[in-house]
């Protein structure tokens, strides 16, 4: 079983996911960064070449694989893989998700300082658009997860000594306790 780290752009998903691997002496598997390797273009190419249908498709044969494979992992997820339906039922049998609960203040800040190129805040005031989201989305990280760790202004440690006190210090001992 895996521990899942799921949110919004921006909540630190990928910073977590690196630190708690290391901490834990397990694997990261970061799907957005898997997704671009495997099909050797950026997220925002695949979005303009091939459509969100597309690239949303290329996260739910992701989940398939990790199921198929057994892994043991810190696994973090894009933010909008938690909003297809057929991806929560797979995401929760991977392992015990964990939902980086951040406001839209606090995203809206870490994204205008430039975390990158996002093609879902793409034409559009990006308040707008993280409010939008963050409103379609919210229900689907709250029907997963497991815990939720409130993000605030945080450094990456604190959020991942938040995590480890809830979820245990060792890869082990986050196996058996996702939702069953």
């Amino acid at each position: 079983m895996s521990l899942i780290l799921e949110g919004f752009m921006g909540s630190g998903k990928s910073a977590v996911g690196r630190m708690l691997a290391r901490k834990t002496g397990t694997d990261l598997i970061d799907t957005d960064a898997e997704i671009e390797k495997r099909q050797q273009k950026s997220i925002p190419e695949i979005f303009e070449r091939s459509g969100e249908e597309a690239f949303r498709q290329m996260e739910t044969s992701m989940l398939q694989g990790l199921l198929l494979s057994d892994v043991n992992a810190v696994i973090s997820l894009g933010g909008g893989t938690p909003v297809r339906e057929a991806n929560r039922s797979y995401i929760r049998q991977l392992g015990k998700v964990i939902y980086l609960k951040a406001s839209a203040d606090i995203l809206i800040n870490r994204l205008r300082r430039g975390v990158g190129e996002r093609p879902m805040l793409a034409g559009g005031d990006l308040e707008t658009r993280v409010h939008e989201l963050l409103e379609k989305r919210e229900s689907a990280y709250l029907s997963l997860a497991d815990e939720v760790i409130e993000v605030f202004e945080d450094d990456v440690t604190t959020v991942c000594g938040r995590i480890m006190e809830r979820c245990g210090d060792t890869a082990g001992s986050w196996k058996d306790t996702g939702k069953s």
